[in-house]
């Protein structure tokens, strides 16, 4: 095929609106041709269809190149016009539009689109010079004192915050003194007027540097600090969100979009960055901050100092915090709530400490920086443990407590220092409730390491059990519980390794849940009872008696949707249990012979672990409302849900969607929405667990229900990651099942699909061994063809594509032959030049179709014959060649079968 009549194919689809095949003509012009003036028409024509499928940029770029080889090109011009006066650019269109008119003067289209422009123009510049004076006016009244109405002011903020996402209105408020007039209302003190000023300043700095610079200098880091740490949760909050983006502007530099004004002026933002991080650790251990605004301040530095991922190579970031600031961040997770001097914390505050030294700790590279941090944490340890007397003491084991439920190799290693876990034993037996609250929380959490589980097993359970029976306190005996549970459950999920004496396990159970209904107790000590049920629910009997008690699981559910976020882990945990939705592998019988030889421990199975029992359970929590608790713990912006807490609930949502008739209540109870941010973020195992939740429900239900509006587009890249090879064929087979059904939806989704590259893949699955993958496969590529660029990838030249499909279209297994002879009846009328492909890539072409129309089934009849009349329509030497063999005869017979209308 030669360059012209490609050009010329590309002209007659331009007429007939198929604008997208057009282009593809075109461009397949441009790699055949290699003279100047015929390239300039085909890029002029490009340009045509760039305007038609509204991608503007191109266009302009195409245009321009038609004028780079004549400069008189009065189309090229105009196309050109018109893509930048989409693009904004208006004095770029009207110099090209006034080049047109002065080469032909009397072309009225010309003329009109000139003075259109014009008149355009002149309204936007009415509209700058109205948006200036509007600043000025919203400004005047927010910061008149005399001004009364409390509606005038509420809608000028409301303006001011609207105005500043546009980035035109952001930088006209930046241009008219903003910036200053912004900090004099954060200088007011009132709450109103510091939130608009805030969230107006979260335009400003939204994705543009050199504006967050500029803002940051005027503002200065002592009064970002000083407003973040004020006792107005809300404004606090909002001084934490404009942190936050300041921190991503000034990481990220600028957006795409303004980047060419900004790129002849270097900027170095590291010192900003450090500027800033340094009054957020100082904010930590300032005694006249708020408790909130200290979390808020650990909030901010666990999303922007650790690497974002492994790949990422420097960490001098984390190193930076660690050396400066490790010790201000152990002052907020040592601090001993009630004690003379103690820092203000919430209930929050000592887990979001250990969540931010665990993610430092996690971004270190090698042992040398390892070593750095183990040797910080001793040395803060110690200087309180020495010389301070009982309050340093406490202090040095709420440090050990707050690294052990963060970096637990550091937190071993400071238990090993001479006296500590001496000191936490004999403190359990203190007569302060304060004192023996500590001391016994730091025991359970050094309970965690088998190592440390039998020493305390040796040292610790006789003195946790004096505590759980003698202590007159609540607060003190649930915790002294939770010890025993860990203890008690060190076996697992093993049947055969029973800690305790049989029974025992079922009266802590017990307890816990009656401590667990009493309202009467405080949330943060019911949040031990939930912990104390995470361990023991790895037996079966408890977790039987567990489903059966509903007043129970509500507690906990409402628990799970209380302010206190440090309960999710546990929460998460304890379903996991009840569930079964951990990772078990089959024993190999031979190991299993083996080991019995070897007289070797065996694990065993709880009979009430059985298939049956565990969907009795899961029917039982569903009616109970866990969804909606799963779905209110996925919202929680908290620290607390770390990756890890994330892929817990990712697995509970599997197990709860794993029967279909299950799938419409946990979509109707917000399951399918809170899937989409768990598919998206967190683990890999997690992230694989919560996509192949979601293509359990794509599979059964109607998708558009399913995920309303815009969420179903969210779905598609989930979907997508389950194709990658390192997943299993079930996971693979689940996602092309539900790529199939979104894919005969709508031609936006096709594309999406395509955007995501699913396509290759799909296509390498049509290949797979399993007959059941290579058949869904099919089937996805099947409702994939009715979209242009995939015909296109049919008629590619060296591809086997179509080849495929006419020899599936023979195969023995029906489902596949189905699928296959589909495809090519959706392609046959879809794109009629493959009609002419079929007989060139297999010389089995005719026996092929006959087959399918001499079939005992009417469906593969129906797809045979549709083929058939299209190839008859499309080509006539391809008529010819159909004419010549059975094909009329069989056609005639079928067309009087009165069965088959």
């Amino acid at each position: 095929v030669t360059s012209g009549q490609l050009r010329e194919r590309g002209n007659a689809l331009f007429q007939a609106g198929d604008h997208a095949a057009a282009l593809a003509a075109y461009t397949r012009a441009l790699s055949l041709c290699d003279a100047g003036p015929e390239r300039a028409v085909l890029h002029r024509n490009r340009a045509a269809c760039y305007l038609k499928l509204e991608d503007y940029a191109k266009a302009e770029a195409d245009a321009s190149k038609a004028i780079e080889a004549d400069g008189r090109d009065m189309k090229a011009l105009f196309r050109r016009s018109q893509a930048l006066q989409k693009l904004g650019r208006l004095d770029q269109a009207v110099s090209d539009l006034q080049r047109c008119v002065s080469l032909e003067p009397k072309n009225k289209a010309f003329q009109e689109a000139l003075r259109a422009l014009g008149s355009s123009m002149h309204e936007k510049m009415k509209a700058m010079s109205c948006t200036d004076s509007k600043v000025e006016q919203m400004f005047q009244i927010l910061l008149d004192p005399e001004e009364k109405d409390v509606d005038k002011k509420q809608k000028a903020a409301q303006n001011l915050i609207v105005l500043a996402r546009e980035e035109a209105g952001a930088e006209k408020i930046f241009q008219s003194d903003g910036v200053r007039l912004l900090t004099q209302l954060l200088d007011t003190a009132k709450a109103d007027l510091m939130l608009a000023a805030l969230r107006t300043l979260v335009g400003l700095c939204s994705g543009h540097r050199s504006r967050t610079m500029a803002i940051l200098v005027e503002l200065g880091a002592p009064r970002l600090s000083a407003v973040l740490g004020v006792e107005h949760e809300q404004v606090s909050l909002a001084a934490c969100n404009l942190l936050h983006v300041m921190f991503d502007s000034l990481k990220e530099g600028l957006q795409k979009d303004f980047r060419g004004k900004e790129d002849a002026v270097v900027l170095d933002s590291s010192k900003d960055l450090k500027l800033l991080i340094k009054h957020l650790l100082e904010l930590l251990a300032l005694e006249g901050a708020s408790a909130h605004g200290r979390d808020n301040a650990l909030n901010l530095l666990i999303k922007v100092v650790p690497r974002k991922s492994p790949k990422e190579t420097n960490n001098s970031m984390s190193l930076w915090v660690i050396d400066q600031g490790l010790k201000k961040i152990l002052e907020v997770g040592s601090t001993v709530c009630g004690t003379p001097g103690s820092l203000p914390v919430t209930e929050n505050s000592r887990m979001s400490a250990s969540v931010l030294l665990s993610k430092l700790y996690d971004d270190l590279k090698c042992d040398a920086e390892r070593e750095n941090f183990h040797h910080l944490c001793e040395d803060y340890v110690r200087s309180w443990f020495e010389g301070h007397e009982l309050a340093g003491k406490l202090r040095a084991i709420q440090t050990v407590s707050c690294l052990l439920q963060g970096p637990s190799d550091a937190g071993n290693r400071v238990l090993e220092l001479e006296g500590i876990m001496d000191s936490v034993l004999s403190l359990c037996a203190s007569v302060s409730e304060a004192h023996q609250l500590v001391a016994v929380e730091a025991l359970i959490h050094a309970a965690d390491k088998a190592k440390r589980a039998s020493f305390i097993t040796a040292n610790g359970v006789s003195l946790l059990k004096e505590i759980y029976k003698h202590s007159e306190r609540d607060s003190i005996r649930i915790r002294a519980l939770v010890g025993l549970c860990k203890l008690g459950s060190a076996g697992g999920t093993d049947f055969s390794m029973k800690q305790f004496a049989e029974g025992s396990t079922m009266k802590l159970a017990k307890q816990c849940r009656k401590w667990l209904c009493n309202e009467m107790i405080d949330a943060g000590t019911r949040r031990w009872a939930v912990e104390g049920l995470a361990y023991l629910t790895f037996d079966a009997d408890v977790k039987e008696e567990f489903v059966e008690d509903k007043a129970a699981m509500q507690a906990m559910f409402h628990l799970a949707k209380s302010e206190d976020r440090s309960v999710l882990y546990a929460v998460a945990s304890t379903l996991v249990n009840c569930t079964n939705s951990y990772d078990h592998e089959e024993p190999d019988p031979q190991m299993l012979e083996l080991a019995k030889y070897a007289k070797q421990h065996i694990p065993e199975q709880h009979p009430k672990d059985k298939p049956d029992f565990v969907k009795r359970r899961v029917r039982k929590l569903l009616a109970a409302g866990v969804v909606s608790a799963l779905a209110c713990m996925v919202k929680s912006e908290n620290p607390a849900l770390t990756n890890s807490c994330r892929e817990l609930i990712s697995r509970v949502f599997l197990a709860l969607v794993e029967e279909a008739e299950d799938r419409g209540g946990v979509v109707a109870q917000g399951g399918g929405k809170a899937l989409i941010p768990l598919s998206l973020e967190g683990t890999e195992v997690g992230q694989t667990k919560a996509a192949q939740a979601l293509a359990k429900i794509t599979i059964t239900s109607n998708p558009e229900m399913a995920f309303p509006g815009e969420r179903i587009y969210e779905v598609v890249r989930p979907l997508v990651s389950l194709l990658h090879l390192q997943r299993t064929g079930l996971e693979n087979f689940e996602g092309l099942m539900a790529l199939t059904n979104l894919a005969g939806i709508s031609e936006r989704l096709r594309q999406k699909i395509l955007k995501e590259k699913a396509v290759p893949m799909i296509e390498g699955y049509m290949f797979e061994e399993h007959e059941l993958i290579r058949l869904a496969a099919t089937e996805c590529m099947c409702n994939m063809a009715m979209s242009k660029e995939v015909q296109e990838l049919f008629l590619a030249e060296g591809s086997d594509r179509l080849k495929l499909m006419v020899l599936y279209s023979g195969e023995e297994d029906e489902k596949l032959r189905r699928a296959a002879s589909g495809t090519l009846a959706m392609l046959t009328a879809l794109h009629p030049p493959i009609c002419k492909r079929i007989p060139q890539v297999t010389v089995h072409w005719l026996e092929i179709l006959q087959a399918l129309l001499l079939s005992p089934s009417v469906e593969l009849q129906h797809r045979g014959a549709v083929v058939v009349m299209n190839m008859m329509a499309a080509e006539r030497e391809v008529a010819e060649q159909l004419m010549a063999s059975e094909m009329l005869e069989i056609l005639s017979v079928l067309a009087k079968d009165k069965d088959k209308p």
